[in-house]
């Protein structure tokens, strides 16, 4: 169509142009044109087989949101100050010492309420078995 040719030769800025007027005329037909870039592929990889296929890998080597967003944190790009770069630097790994401390704690909070409820259980038991059972 001559009308696609067109907005491709201008790129994103014409596709982008179009969706902004379509949304303020008719908001339909700004929807219909935001779900045609991103079927046809013309906003990035957003309708093919290679975003799909990222976003699987992605999911895959994602664990905890605490190590998703540690993993994340490690990619910061240097900013050219390098005392604010040394401060984020020092203030993300106190902050993941801090989440595994905490995951520590709550792990060691876990196993007490878990000795505590097994030393119950037993308990319990072991004065049942002493008494006779009246419903024998």
């Amino acid at each position: 169509m001559h009308v696609i040719e067109t907005l491709d030769g201008y790129g994103r800025a014409g596709w982008i142009t179009l969706m902004v007027v379509s949304f303020i005329l008719f908001w339909p037909v700004g929807l219909g044109v935001l779900a045609f870039l991103i079927w046809s592929g013309r906003m990035g990889n957003f309708g093919g087989d290679a975003w799909r296929n990222d976003m699987q890998r992605e999911v895959k080597t994602w664990g905890c949101g605490a190590k998703r967003w540690a993993r994340r944190a490690n990619h910061f790009r240097p900013t050219g100050n390098a005392a604010f770069d040394e401060y984020r630097e020092e203030t993300l790994k106190k902050l993941e010492d801090e989440a595994e401390e905490f995951r520590a704690f709550l792990t060691r909070l876990r196993e007490a309420r878990d000795k505590a409820e097994f030393d119950q259980f037993m308990a319990e038991r072991n004065r049942g078995g002493s008494e006779p059972n009246p419903a024998s």
